[in-house]
Formats: structure tokens, sequence, C-alpha cells
């Protein structure tokens, strides 16, 4: 027989369990509805759309994402990971902000990735930009410093601070961090 006092302990050890699975994993399973408005500094185009809804990514909203985040040096598209988006809005929440990022690189094709990685150290060559699960972003009213420790807190995929160029890398690979 369980005593009342075994219960509530057991029952105080799940709720511990379930906050150490974190906001953003039980966040992301109640969200009915989510949205996200992206500029490209690049072309100057913008897209503010719903791309997640009633438990489901939605297909025209992330086809319109793709191309919004194309190679714009070559065109190339390539299928962005939805998990992407729905990093860039949990980062925006822990921030408190609207997420609303302007986009300095999403997809980079392999030429174009090999070319700026000729040019400066900073480029990976085997970055997640070629898989479309990389972005480049700073967002309007928040330094990207704290942009950065906001994505560094969820610790979940990749977060570089670019302190220089003035943009934060996010990507959906494993966590780690670094400063270029």
């Amino acid at each position: 027989m369980i005593s009342r006092r075994r219960m509530v302990m057991a029952t105080g050890a799940l709720a511990g369990t379930a906050a150490l699975w974190g906001r953003s994993s039980m966040a992301a399973a109640d969200v009915q509805s989510r949205r996200i408005d992206l500029v490209n500094l690049h072309t100057g185009e913008r897209l503010e759309i719903e791309y997640f809804r009633d438990g489901a990514y939605l297909t025209e909203p992330l086809a319109a994402v793709d191309v919004l985040l194309r190679d714009f040096r070559n065109e190339q598209r390539h299928a962005m990971d939805p998990k992407l988006m729905d990093y860039l809005v949990d980062v925006a929440a822990q921030v408190g902000a609207p997420p609303a990022y302007s986009v300095i690189s999403g997809y980079r094709s392999p030429e174009t990735n090999e070319r700026l990685h000729e040019r400066s150290s900073g480029v990976s060559q085997h970055s997640l930009h070629m898989q479309g699960r990389a972005i480049d972003v700073r967002m309007a009213g928040v330094s990207c410093a704290d942009l950065a420790a906001r994505a560094q807190d969820l610790k979940r995929g990749g977060v570089g601070y670019y302190r220089e160029s003035n943009f934060v890398h996010l990507d959906t690979g494993a966590f780690r961090t670094w400063r270029g």
C-alpha cells in the first residue's frame, strides 16, 4: 500500500522531471499556432506567416520560407528545417519579443559556402546552412549578445555570436556555442 506521503513525493518527482524537459519542448507540444516574421536583408523581401497550426506544419508557408531564405547569390533553394523556425520562435519568447527577425543568411549552396569558406575562417566547410538547418539573424530592439545568451539558455542547437558582424547564428544541430 502506498502512503499519502509517498504519493505526494512521487507526484513532486514527476513534476520536477517535467520541468527538466524544459519549457520549449513542453511549449511546442501545447502550441496550436506558430507565426514568424522574417526580412531578408539582401533582397528586402518580407514574410509574415503562420507556419504551424493544429499540430502540423503548413506546406505552403514553409515553401515560402524556402524562397525567402534561398541562396540570394545564385537563387538556389533548399527545404529549410521547420524545427529551425520553432527555434527562432522559442528564442524570441525567451527574450520577450515577437518572433520578428532580420536574416543575414539562410540556405547556402555548396558553391557559395565554398567561396565564403575560402575567404573566411569563420565559415565552416561543412556548414549546416547547406542543409537548410542554419540561419544568421538579428532582432530589432534586442542586442545580439542578449539574443545569443537567451538561445544558449534553451540548450539546443548551435549558437554562434558574431559581435563584430552584429548577428547570431542559430542551427538545429547538436548544442554547442562559439564566438566569431
